[in-house]
């Protein structure tokens, strides 16, 4: 039985749909890629599953099966209870996870408070494990403060706080965007160790096509809010069926290229190049 099941889904912004006809189900242990260009509905289908949309936008039609449970019919009270322990959040803007003049450790607690009866001591305990899980000095990102530290390092760390209480879905919206390209690769190797040892579903949402052909299971291609596309990931790559599909792999330049040299210009030798 699949983790998650979206069916006939539509999202709409005052009536008028902005996303249609989405079915995508998500399997225990696997990470899920959804790929679109900017407008596509990804980032909005992925808000949708926790209820967490902007002001306007709402689910109007089709049901969202969680563990067997219908998220589009219970009450913010249970979904609360949801969102956060079962179903949890790495967001693009890491610096906005953080409060930039709380001390991360502080924040870590009441990211467990929220949800859970437990002891200060216990939960130190629990927040230094995962802040070293995920590569950090445990001891020195506990008591520093977000504006202490690099991108990569605050993206570390919403990773270890959105997996404080090992959720079985984690929800990964653009989550390397704002990084350079070695911190992008640590925190795609970090994802991929999480759901290979915690058994945790993800779903990724990104438009970079090179990056989930190496770490995403499954692909979900969206385009103008609807879904064109879905199958593995080995699947699609080999033998992309949908005409969007194929334009978005024949747009990845390929990595061998050598640039051509650049022509050399034809500048008069009296010319005084330091007045230019």
């Amino acid at each position: 039985m699949s983790l998650l099941e979206i069916k006939d889904w539509e999202i709409s912004y005052k009536g008028n749909p902005l996303v249609r006809g989405i079915n995508i189900s998500l399997e225990r242990g696997h990470c899920t890629a959804i790929i679109g260009e900017s407008g596509s509905g990804k980032s909005i289908t992925a808000s949708a599953i926790g209820r967490i949309l902007p002001n306007g936008l709402s689910i109007t039609k089709g049901s969202i099966l969680f563990d067997g449970k219908n998220l589009a019919d219970i009450s913010e009270k249970e979904m609360r209870e949801i969102r956060g322990k079962k179903i949890s959040y790495i967001f693009q803007d890491y610096q906005g996870a953080f409060t930039p003049f709380i001390k991360v450790g502080k924040q870590f607690h009441e990211t467990i408070n929220s949800h859970e009866k437990m002891d200060k001591d216990k939960q130190k305990k629990l927040i230094l494990s995962k802040i070293e899980s995920v590569g950090l000095d445990a001891e020195r990102v506990y008591n520093s403060y977000p504006f202490q530290m690099s991108g990569g390092q605050l993206q570390r760390c919403a990773i270890a706080q959105a997996m404080i209480l090992e959720p079985d879905l984690l929800i990964a919206d653009e989550p390397t965007t704002a990084l350079d390209s070695v911190s992008t690769i640590n925190v795609l190797q970090l994802m991929k160790k999480i759901k290979e040892e915690s058994n945790c579903t993800i779903l990724f949402i990104s438009h970079d096509l090179r990056t989930v052909k190496k770490y995403a299971d499954e692909l979900v291609i969206m385009y103008k809010g609807r879904v064109v596309e879905r199958g593995t990931t080995e699947e699609i790559v080999a033998h992309p069926k949908h005409i969007y599909t194929k334009n978005l792999f024949a747009s990845i330049p390929p990595l061998r290229n050598v640039p051509e040299r650049l022509p050399l210009l034809n500048i008069p030798e009296n010319v005084d190049l330091t007045e230019v």
